[in-house]
């Protein structure tokens, strides 16, 4: 019986020490903590800076049909919102009004953050 049970910790070993179990998942749910190293996405087109190219007119054609939620403009700045996607660009998100959305300017830089560990499920 000692045996076996030996045989089973030599066996399980190594995914035990990195933390996962025999289903081969991380030990706290399916979360994974960030990398630490930023990768860019390659389905978002990119502009000559790098930066992901974003189209004015989608962003203007969204307004024109969703006026600003605290002052019913349906043209120029939005006090206190910015326009967000709802499926970030960098994950393969269509910048498309169908896409957009008013977003409070706190909720933005909250969602903003969490949108840095990627594009997961």
């Amino acid at each position: 019986m000692k045996r076996l049970v030996a045989l089973i910790l030599i066996a399980f070993l190594p995914a035990i020490a990195a933390g996962k179990g025999s289903s081969g998942h991380s030990g706290h749910g399916s979360v994974k903590a960030p990398s630490s190293s930023h990768h860019k996405s390659t389905v978002a087109k990119r502009n000559s800076k790098g930066k992901i190219a974003r189209s004015s007119s989608a962003k203007r054609s969204f307004q024109a049909s969703s006026p600003c939620p605290s002052t019913g403009k349906t043209s120029g700045s939005c006090k206190g919102y910015v326009i967000d996607h709802k499926t970030p660009l960098a994950c393969g998100g269509a910048d498309a009004p169908e896409n957009m959305q008013w977003q409070t300017s706190a909720a933005a830089k909250l969602k903003d953050k969490t949108e840095r560990a990627g594009c997961g499920t």
